[in-house]
C-alpha cells in the first residue's frame, strides 16, 4: 500500500507540468493554431524561472519571469503564424530551436555552470505544502492515507493546476470566450461575419496558453529540480500535445491522458534495478523510452478517430 500511494504520488507530481502544457496546447488548437512550440515555451520559462528565482531569491518573481519569457515566445508564434499567415509548423519548430540554443548560451554567459543555472536555496523555491490535519489523519485507513499521503505535501503550483483544470474546461465550454474559440477553430469565415475578431481570439488563447507553459516551466526549475538543466523538459511539451490529441482537444480527456503517461514515467522510475520474473532486470534504456512507446501505441490507436477543430493550420486571410 506505501508502494501504492507512492507511485501515485510520483504520477501526480509528473502530471502537473504535462497538465499545463497540454491545457495551453488546447486552448492554441482549439482557436485553429497548431502549437508545436509548447516545448520550447517550457524550456525557456524553466530557464528564466530558475535564473529569476537565483538573483531575486524569490519564486514568485521566478514563476512572473518564466510567465514573460513564455508569453513573448507565445507572442512570436502569434505573429508569425495569425498576423503573418506564416507556416505553423515552421513557427512552432522554430521556438522549439530557438529555446534549445539560447538557453544554454546565457546559462553559460551569465552563470559559468555549463548552461545550468546555480542550484537554488531553499528561499528561492516552492516548497511541499502539508494540508491541515494531515497529520492527524495520517493513522486513518484508507481515506487517511489518501488525504495525507496522496493529496498532502505538494507544491502550490500543483494545487495551482488542480484548480486550472475546472476553469479552463467551464472558460471553453461555458464562456463567451470559449464559445467564440471554438468557432473560431471550426469556421473562422462564419466567426468572422458574425462580427468577432478571429486574430484577436487566436492572439488572446496563445497568450494563456503561454501563460500556462510559463508555469509549467517553473514547476520543472523551481520546484522539481531547483535549478534549470539543458534540455531539462526532455519532451515534456511532445507528450503533453499527444495527451492532447488522446483526449480529442477535450480538457477532461486531456488531463486524463497526462495521467496515464506520468504513471508510466513514475512506473519505469521504480522499475529500474528490479528483477522481474523471466526477464530479469531489464536495461535501463529500455524503462526509459516505456512512456514514449505508450505514446506511440495510444496514438496509434485513437489519432484515427479524433477530429481536429476543422480550421486547425490553415490559414484565415478576412474576407473583403
Amino acid at each position: 500500500m506505501e508502494q501504492l500511494f507512492s507511485l501515485l504520488d510520483s504520477t501526480i507530481r509528473v502530471a502537473t507540468p504535462l497538465v499545463l502544457a497540454a491545457l495551453a496546447g488546447m486552448f492554441s488548437e482549439r482557436s485553429g493554431v497548431v502549437d508545436i512550440g509548447l516545448e520550447g515555451k517550457m524550456l525557456v520559462a524553466a530557464f528564466a524561472a530558475a535564473a529569476a528565482a537565483f538573483v531575486t531569491h524569490s519564486p514568485w518573481l521566478g514563476l512572473l519571469a518564466g510567465i514573460m519569457a513564455s508569453v513573448s515566445l507565445a507572442m512570436v508564434h502569434a505573429f508569425v503564424s495569425v498576423t503573418y499567415n506564416g507556416n505553423q509548423l515552421i513557427s512552432g519548430m522554430a521556438i522549439n530551436t530557438i529555446a534549445s540554443g539560447i538557453t544554454p548560451v546565457l546559462g553559460l554567459a551569465w552563470f559559468q555552470q555549463g548552461g545550468n543555472t546555480p542550484q537554488l536555496d531553499d528561499d528561492s523555491r516552492f516548497h511541499d505544502i502539508s494540508l491541515p490535519f494531515a497529520d492527524a489523519l495520517s493513522n486513518v485507513p484508507v481515506i487517511g492515507h489518501l488525504y495525507s499521503k496522496l493529496l498532502s505535501g505538494h507544491s502550490i503550483l500543483v494545487y495551482l493546476t488542480i484548480l486550472i483544470i475546472p476553469v479552463v474546461s467551464w472558460v471553453v465550454y461555458r464562456s463567451r470566450f470559449g464559445l467564440r474559440l471554438r468557432a473560431v477553430g471550426e469556421n473562422p469565415h462564419a466567426a468572422d461575419t458574425a462580427g468577432v475578431s478571429v486574430a484577436r481570439v487566436r492572439y488572446i488563447a496563445l497568450f494563456w496558453g503561454g501563460v500556462l507553459c510559463g508555469v509549467a516551466g517553473t514547476f520543472l526549475s523551481v520546484y522539481q529540480t531547483g535549478s534549470f538543466i539543458k534540455e531539462m523538459t526532455a519532451g515534456k511539451g511532445f507528450l503533453a500535445l499527444a495527451a492532447l490529441i488522446f483526449g480529442k482537444w477535450r480538457p477532461l480527456p486531456a488531463v486524463l491522458g497526462c495521467l496515464l503517461f506520468a504513471f508510466a514515467d513514475a512506473s519505469q522510475i521504480r522499475l529500474e534495478g528490479v528483477d522481474l520474473p523471466i526477464v530479469g532486470q531489464i536495461p535501463s534504456q529500455a524503462i526509459q523510452v516505456i512512456p514514449y512507446v505508450l505514446t506511440v501505441l495510444l496514438l496509434a490507436g485513437f489519432v484515427g478517430r479524433a477530429v481536429a477543430p476543422k480550421a486547425i493550420g490553415v490559414p484565415f486571410v478576412k474576407s473583403r
